[in-house]
């Protein structure tokens, strides 16, 4: 039998739902209804109910208009301070602001939906979590707290985004002690009234212990750090040395002279370079592991590597996306070694065009496996002994830096964008803990390998989009027209101009800035506002090239050892060199590579972000050890909370707000600066300040300066 409340509804809904229903307010449609001021509270609860349900939405006037309110689907994003954006995909650069009390204990990652409640021209679009689709996740890691006298706890989330603590009932803690670092896999996710409530699942070691900090970033992320059983037994048995057999309609490229230059520790070389000169041209040969030869299409080893995405690189380990039997072994370009690789041999001429190529399975054998130490130090110094050790490569060398500089000229004059923000390298002794920490210097040696590379992806994507087959791209879209002009906007103030054409920005214009703030005192400031306003990379089906680099066809060609995408795309290749690329297999690589693209990319983010996370952790326990020190450093970033300050070392701080004591402080957004109050007193981006370091924390991952006396204006 229908409930007063259920008629009621039911009333409500057929008006809603008639033809001739007029947006009026709540207390229109009460008159119309004729109930009393009880019924009118109730007809109230019930139309907001289904203004979450998305059957009716609140115009501008607080009018109730009938329809479906505009509902949409993202990732959630949450911030440390309680609120966080939806980022939709199907409207890249129009993410939806989720309030503190909007966000219905969404967690930072969950699939959720969204209705928009509000949306003005040249604002960002405000929203509220009506229902969550998928969790990211129901495990946490976190540093584990016992409360004293009793037999329960709580987790304090090492992730930053999660505000609330995470409660640990009597008899589900496994055991941990009071500071260990635990996995904790959630019963409930908690909401405004409740904390969140879980049991501990695993204990990664003592917050203390060597190691910890870095595997609970791998538990965080949820890095596979094991092989499955089935993949590792399936890499054993088909690393087998290369044979006559497996040699056969390959290219013979042994007798090459033929290097890798690579970095000091690197175990997993995947890509080798010859060079000729030849009637005034150049002869420039990249050849590839052939992974494929060894990770079949759906077998274990592919379905695994899929999952993983890519190799990830932390501070004191590597994660790589192939078991170590192949990605150490008979997949890496290991000198005197036969190999099977992937060739692209290009001819360019002496202004650095490619005039033609050929793209072939191959057989390589490495003559020499050089450092980027080594070549530059061959290339600038004089010394003799190692001069002598590789005497027969030198020539190829000096060829290579010219052809090198040439290609590098070309892409500059195409507009091609270089940011040279140095990356940190972090030195660590046995037990872990950071010893020293300093940027990453390009040199002549890294500038060249990267210039191969970037051609041979360059002319493989070129190649494969005109054959008009399914193919997996590296693209990077044009920046948002609303970022470019604000900052053309903001550069004015510095006497600079940008010209921005009627469509849309160029590379070029972006390059020019570049080129015209070089050694000023703004250099580091305009440039990191340019790289902000920038999109990210990343893997398409569609060819819509790639901004950054200036070109028209781009993909990954050439790390197939640490890169899913390359793998792909080598399959395709060979495919289509064999002519096995039929229209069954055309159709097959239709159906799957835009979800190879996507897995792609997302992989691609959660690496960047644990890969960052363990610097900024090993930052903060190499500043622990320093706190009191001076240093100078540059003003690299200013909000509203403070300061930031970059030292030479790559380590950044914050100045917070209330340790400028001198004056009460004003953040001019329009302007990115801090301005005193009483005293006048600004401070801008790019500036040099001498800060003491205040403090620093191995658990929050932060550093905080304050100006040292010296460092005062």
């Amino acid at each position: 039998m229908e409930t007063n409340y259920e008629k009621r509804k039911k009333t409500v809904m057929s008006f809603i739902k008639d033809p001739i229903y007029t947006p009026m307010r709540e207390k229109e449609i009460g008159a119309i209804l004729g109930v009393n001021k009880e019924e009118k509270k109730e007809l109230r609860k019930i139309l907001r109910e289904l203004e979450e349900e998305g059957r009716v939405h609140k115009n501008k006037k607080g009018r109730f208009k009938k329809g479906k309110a505009q509902v949409l689907q993202g990732i959630y994003r949450a911030n440390q301070k309680g609120f966080g954006f939806v980022v939709i995909e199907e409207e890249p650069g129009r993410d939806v602001f989720i309030g503190r009390d909007d966000g219905l204990n969404a967690m930072d990652g969950d699939e959720v939906e969204i209705s928009i409640k509000k949306e003005e021209e040249g604002r960002a679009r405000e929203g509220k979590i009506i229902r969550i689709i998928t969790r990211a996740s129901d495990k946490i890691v976190g540093l584990y707290s016992k409360n004293k006298g009793k037999q329960f706890g709580f987790v304090l989330p090492d992730n930053q985004k999660l505000d609330r603590d995470i409660y640990i009932p009597t008899g589900k803690d496994k055991g941990a002690v009071d500071g260990a670092k635990v996995v904790v896999k959630l019963s409930s996710f908690g909401d405004e009234n409740k904390k969140p409530e879980g049991k501990i699942v695993e204990i990664i070691g003592h917050v203390n212990d060597p190691g910890v900090d870095i595997l609970s970033i791998v538990r965080d992320y949820a890095l596979p750090d094991t092989f499955k059983e089935k993949t590792l037994n399936q890499a054993e048995r088909v690393s087998k040395p290369v044979s006559e057999n497996d040699r056969k309609g390959r290219e013979d490229f042994r007798e090459k002279l033929c290097i890798t230059i690579d970095g000091e520790d690197a175990k997993d070389l995947d890509d080798a370079i010859t060079l000729e000169v030849k009637e005034g041209n150049y002869l420039l040969g990249v050849h590839i592991a052939d992974v494929t030869n060894y990770v079949q299409e759906n077998s274990a080893l592919d379905k695994e590597a899929l999952e993983r995405g890519t190799s990830v690189y932390l501070a004191d380990r590597v994660i790589p996306m192939l078991p170590h039997v192949l990605s150490n072994g008979i997949c890496s370009l290991n000198q005197g070694e036969d190999r099977l690789t992937l060739s692209c041999v290009m001819t360019i001429d002496s202004k650095g065009n490619v005039i033609s190529h050929k793209i072939c399975e191959s057989v390589t054998r490495v003559t020499k496996r050089m450092s980027y130490t080594q070549v530059q130090a061959l290339l600038t110094e004089e010394d003799e002994e190692l001069k002598k050790e590789f005497a027969e490569v030198i020539p190829m060398l000096v060829a290579m830096e010219e052809l090198s500089k040439r290609l590098r000229e070309k892409r500059r004059e195409r507009g091609a964008i270089d940011f040279d923000f140095p990356e940190s390298k972090i030195i660590l002794d046995k037990e872990g803990k950071p010893i020293d920490i300093k940027p990453y210097v390009r040199n002549a040696a890294t500038n060249m390998i990267e210039d191969f590379m970037l051609l041979a992806n360059e002319t493989v994507a070129e190649e494969y989009f005109w054959q008009e087959i399914p193919f997996l791209y590296r693209t990077h879209e044009t920046p948002e027209e609303e970022k470019i002009k604000s900052l053309a906007t903001f550069i004015q103030n510095f006497g600079y101009t940008m010209r921005i054409g009627q469509n849309e920005i160029k590379p070029k214009d972006i390059q020019k800035l570049l080129g015209s703030i070089e050694g000023s005192e703004e250099e580091s400031l305009i440039s990191r506002l340019i790289l902000r306003s920038m999109k990210q990379a990343g893997y398409t089906t569609e060819n819509t090239g790639h901004f950054g680099l200036a070109a028209k066809y781009y993909t990954h060609f050439t790390s197939p050892i640490r890169r899913y995408p390359d793998l792909q795309i080598h399959r395709i290749i060979k495919e289509t060199l064999r002519g096995k690329m039929n229209q069954e297999r055309i159709t097959h690589y239709e159906s799957i590579l835009s979800a190879v693209a996507k897995q792609a990319s997302t992989m691609e983010r959660r690496a960047e972000e644990a890969e960052r996370e363990t610097i900024k952790l090993k930052k903060a326990e190499y500043m622990k050890d320093r706190i009191g020190q001076e240093y100078e450093g540059i003003i690299s970033s200013i909000t509203k909370w403070g300061m930031y300050v970059e030292l030479p070392n790559t380590i950044e701080g914050l100045i917070h707000v209330t340790n400028l004591t001198d004056d009460h402080y004003d953040y001019l957004e329009d302007r990115y600066e801090m301005v005193g109050a009483h005293t006048g007193k600004v401070y801008k981006l790019g500036e040099k300040v001498k800060v003491q370091v205040l403090g620093a924390d191995t658990l929050l991952r932060t550093i905080d300066f304050k100006l040292a006396k010296s460092g005062d204006k």
